[in-house]
């Protein structure tokens, strides 16, 4: 299917889906793009639902946007045209508080802070990390900590936020063998990408430390992620005195 403006290429993703495929010299001006857009199309529902009542769900993710649909209500052609007006409309579009603060933290210095006791023994790799890049433990934590990385897509479980890119000599494969338990609030790295896992999981990441900070929220309203796509995030060090601290607080 055609694109259009910062979208370079529509994909199909089944008769009720379609995925925005975004263009940047960068990864981050992909994402940038992808959620520019997400915005746009949350504002668009807010300000007009009936016109948007055939949207179900909007899925960001690095340099991609999956929306999905209600096939009864419309076809894909319809969600075309309606993405394609969108852009046009979005020139004149007022838009709402919400739709501000998605689009104003693409370029604030609002950072969220996620502390992390690194080496905590149910959640430690770092002898193995150390081995695979020639890193001591403290130029780990060092390494892992000097970045602000950025939140690109949130999947695999409700709150598992995908953050990159970790520093180059910091970079390590997955594990061999997936491990069948991963500790809740457990902070680890993969290849260029690190995240904390919001539950315990199975998973295959190597294992730095665990944060005291819940990384999903339940309340009578439904879950809610501390983390989005499209949030800075940087990782800071604290003590095994300072952990308990936070959850006795």
């Amino acid at each position: 299917m055609k694109a259009f403006g910062d979208v370079k290429h529509i994909a199909y993703a089944g008769i009720d889906a379609l995925i925005l495929y975004f263009d940047g010299a960068t990864l981050d001006e992909a994402n940038h793009a992808c959620i520019r857009w997400l915005a746009a199309i949350e504002n668009g529902n807010k300000q007009f639902p009936s016109q948007w009542s055939w949207l179900i769900e909007c899925v960001p993710s690095y340099d991609s946007l999956l929306i999905v649909f209600n096939y009864e209500l419309i076809d894909s052609h319809g969600v075309y045209k309606a993405l394609k007006g969108l852009q046009i409309e979005s020139v004149h579009l007022s838009l709402d508080k919400g739709a501000q603060a998605t689009i104003a933290n693409e370029g604030s210095s609002d950072t969220k802070l996620i502390p992390v006791w690194y080496g905590a023994p149910n959640a430690s790799d770092l002898s193995v990390v150390s081995k695979q890049t020639g890193l001591s433990i403290d130029d780990i934590i060092e390494q892992h900590t000097s970045v602000i990385y950025r939140v690109y897509a949130v999947g695999f479980a409700p709150g598992f936020a995908y953050m990159g890119e970790i520093p180059t000599k910091l970079q390590c494969p997955r594990l061999g063998t997936p491990r069948k338990r991963v500790p809740k609030g457990a902070v680890a790295i993969a290849d260029r990408q690190t995240a904390v896992y919001p539950s315990e999981s199975p998973g295959g990441w190597n294992l730095l430390g665990l944060t005291p900070l819940d990384m999903v929220t339940h309340d009578v309203h439904g879950s809610t992620s501390r983390l989005t796509s499209g949030d800075k995030v940087r990782f800071v060090a604290i003590s095994e005195e300072e952990f308990k601290a936070y959850n006795e607080g």
